[in-house]
């Protein structure tokens, strides 16, 4: 180990805990997965079968593809607009960007006045991402955050993003509300070992989650403040410029009062305290609270919907006969395989969900159960 690899971030922990007493769990997650020189996602490309976990694209290219149908769709109904963004928010090694865009050349014409733009910290994953585009002719503009990015109508993208924002812990304890805390376990210089403490807290938890107000003891609150103010910063983006927005991500499988924080590496659960900085870390996404934010600042919400149920009412299924009827018997079992994985409820099709945000004029969205043809 060294302080560019896998104690680089444990270190920089450490030594913030020794300086200003434990951290939030937000405040951890922050420094293992973006610190600009240990964290996470800016030392490791992460996704892909050699990484450490999957992502839905990079399971069959049917996934970008109904993306797609979601994008051209929502542009058209969006008037055609001659100039207009495509943003994905954590593109991941640019596979659903790339797989999207080659669903758009069925109107060439969206493309003619498209500006790609991907919000992503990660060094390793933005040269990724220039290489899986680079054959499309589109020149993608990086930015680190959403709002770098100028006004046009636009298409906001956002698949397995909002799970990896930084969330605060509170737990009930004795009848009081506690923030849940990163200390660490024994003070050294080498390696530091960390755990959880649960510090009195004056933060007006019920006013959060009112649901919490009779909870027993145990009973924990997760709340993610960057995750409602990104989706207001969507929200209000979409009622300045006709606009939609596409969200994608893992939740409410667990019961109220559980934690949902967990660390993966080598596509296996890792203790989420252990070598920080070296595995992925994500909690289950409040979608009741992103639909709120976004809605705060002028946008309606759609959804969200079981991601199963919203790719076969993209034409999913259909699809797949398709590219089954050119296939070898191999490839046909891999994509009624890609297919079970991506939509049965026993695999992602429950577990994920689709939640959709868009200018309050612009009425039914493609894959929701409003839609009307």
């Amino acid at each position: 180990m060294n302080s560019s690899g896998e104690l680089g971030a444990a270190l920089h922990l450490a030594r913030a805990i020794a300086e200003t007493g434990p951290l939030s769990v937000a405040s951890f997650m922050e420094i293992a997965l973006a610190h600009p020189r240990h964290g996470y996602y800016r030392t490791r490309p992460g996704i892909g079968a050699d990484g450490d976990f999957i992502t839905a694209p990079e399971i069959s290219q049917l996934f970008g593809e109904m993306i797609g149908v979601w994008v051209l769709q929502s542009w058209l109904d969006l008037g055609s607009p001659k100039a207009w963004h495509l943003i994905e928010l954590g593109p991941g090694r640019g596979t659903l960007a790339a797989d999207l865009l080659h669903t758009l050349k069925i109107r060439p014409q969206a493309l003619d006045g498209l500006g790609l733009h991907l919000v992503e910290i990660s060094e390793p994953l933005r040269r990724a991402q220039a290489g899986s585009l680079a054959s499309l002719g589109v020149s993608p503009h990086w930015h680190a955050r959403l709002p770098d990015i100028g006004e046009a109508p636009c298409i906001i993208i956002a698949n397995e993003f909002f799970d990896a924002l930084p969330i605060r812990q509170f737990l009930r304890l004795n009848g009081v509300w506690c923030e849940r805390r990163v200390a660490l376990a024994e003070p050294t210089d080498e390696h530091p070992r960390f755990a959880f403490v649960a510090v009195p807290t004056l933060y007006d938890v019920i006013s959060e989650i009112p649901e919490a107000a009779d909870s027993p003891d145990g009973y924990v609150v997760e709340i993610c403040p960057s995750a409602s103010a990104i989706a207001a910063e969507i929200g209000s983006r979409l009622t300045r410029q006709p606009g939609r927005a596409l969200i994608i991500d893992y939740g409410d499988a667990r019961p109220p009062g559980e934690p949902t924080l967990q660390a993966v590496r080598g596509h296996a659960r890792h203790d989420v305290l252990a070598e920080p900085g070296t595995a992925d870390l994500t909690a289950h996404v409040d979608f009741a609270a992103l639909a709120h934010a976004a809605a705060e600042a002028g946008a309606r919400a759609h959804g969200p919907v079981p991601q199963g149920a919203f790719l076969e009412a993209l034409g999913l299924q259909a699809r797949a006969e398709a590219l089954r009827r050119a296939a070898t018997p191999a490839q046909s079992e891999t994509i009624a395989a890609a297919v079970h994985r991506l939509t049965d409820a026993a695999e992602m099709g429950a577990l994920f969900k689709v939640l959709a945000l868009g200018h309050p004029d612009l009425g039914a969205l493609p894959g929701f159960p409003n839609r009307v043809d």
